[in-house]
């Protein structure tokens, strides 16, 4: 672990007590509904506002401690920030935007090592314009530029797609899956958006109403049924990774295998061997005692259960499901439960449909080379 978080703080009408730590390489994402502190907690990161108690560290180094009295100023502690907007100056060039981070860094990049972070964003031959010139994908992608090349110990985005619309966020993506896979500091990712969180988190950090609640692998946190109710943005399901398997161009469908076995999914632009995940809804999966035949779902998978769950007084339980060392989650209402019997070590098998099977998925190992 190289970031360790500690610290409370209380608003007027709203409080904070936030504990977790990163790790030192990859996406870490501040997950959660609007309002839950994620961004506060990413501004005390970055000195932009002083907690009443706690202590941060990077690194092993610490940048504020109420214990011993540190507390770093902003600007000493070498943190690179994105906003929702890409806040670049209007009236320089991309070229004058980057360096105006560059040069104000106490620790000014290599000329080799800032040639690959242009290289690794596809922004050099941005260099000449204008941020009024560009796409809104281009901008974040010049901000997030910006950011690296002033050296930072750590990038904290706070909600970086939040003010694109789905054309531009398809363009950024895979800029971000390269930059995940590629950056050499810890990022946190601040997000409310599943979709961005599965593709792009390698863990994830649940915060509610100023508190955390689970962290943890992305794949494990994301597929806990517990946290469903906390809002209708995390709605019951799990997280597969797997492995392309191929692709049937005639179909236009994907074959993944996972640790569970084998599952159809529609087309994904990744090639076979790329490492992938893939967002399974708990309400699109169906149980059944037998193997089920002639039926138009591609996905029969079997799986032992192993918990069943009560969703508060609502007519439903989700069933925990083992699959070989993978997770999923079937809601099937109470009356459905009753009538197969279904109790903890039953042998089932899960029904999913194709086309449920959400196509946010993760080219964990995809390049962005080709994406414009």
């Amino acid at each position: 672990m190289t970031l360790d978080i500690r610290f409370r703080h209380h608003f007027p009408d709203f409080a904070l007590d936030i504990a977790f730590a990163a790790e030192e390489t990859g996406i870490t994402a501040l997950f959660g509904p609007s309002g839950a502190g994620k961004t506060s907690t990413i501004n005390a990161i970055a000195g932009l506002f002083t907690p009443e108690s706690g202590r941060i560290a990077i690194g092993g180094e610490t940048l504020y401690d109420t214990a011993t009295g540190i507390n770093r100023p902003a600007r000493a502690r070498r943190v690179g920030y994105v906003f929702q907007e890409a806040r670049l100056f209007p009236h320089l060039s991309v070229a004058a935007n980057l360096d105006f981070g560059a040069k104000r860094s106490p620790d000014p990049l290599p000329p080799a090592e800032r040639q690959r972070i242009l290289d690794m964003l596809g922004i050099d031959h941005l260099a000449s314009r204008r941020p009024r010139t560009l796409s809104g994908g281009e901008r974040q992608r010049v901000s997030l530029g910006r950011a690296l090349l002033a050296n930072p110990r750590i990038l904290l985005l706070d909600e970086p797609m939040a003010a694109l619309d789905a054309t531009r966020k398809a363009e950024i993506m895979p800029w971000l899956e390269r930059l995940r896979d590629e950056a050499r500091i810890p990022i946190l990712l601040v997000s409310h958006a599943i979709e961005e969180v599965t593709q792009l988190a390698d863990n994830v950090v649940f915060i509610d109403d100023g508190k955390v609640l689970a962290s943890g692998p992305a794949e494990d946190v994301l597929s806990r049924s517990d946290l469903s109710p906390r809002g209708a943005f995390l709605e019951a399901g799990a997280v597969i990774a797997g492995e392309v398997l191929s692709q049937d161009d005639g179909h236009r469908m994907t074959e993944i295998g996972f640790d569970g076995g084998r599952l159809w999914v529609p087309r994904l632009t990744a090639a076979p061997g790329r490492r992938v995940r893939l967002r399974v809804k708990a309400g699109d999966v169906m149980l059944s005692l037998e193997e089920p035949r002639g039926i138009s779902a591609n996905n029969v998978i079997p799986a032992t259960i192993r918990h069943v769950g009560e969703t508060g007084d609502s007519p439903y339980l989700d069933v925990a499901l083992a699959c070989g060392g993978a997770h999923l989650v079937s809601r099937i209402t109470r009356k459905s439960g009753e009538r197969l019997g279904l109790r903890p070590g039953m042998k089932v098998f899960a029904v999913i449909k194709s086309v449920s099977v959400e196509r946010h998925a993760r080219p964990a190992e995809e390049r962005a080379s080709g994406a414009t």
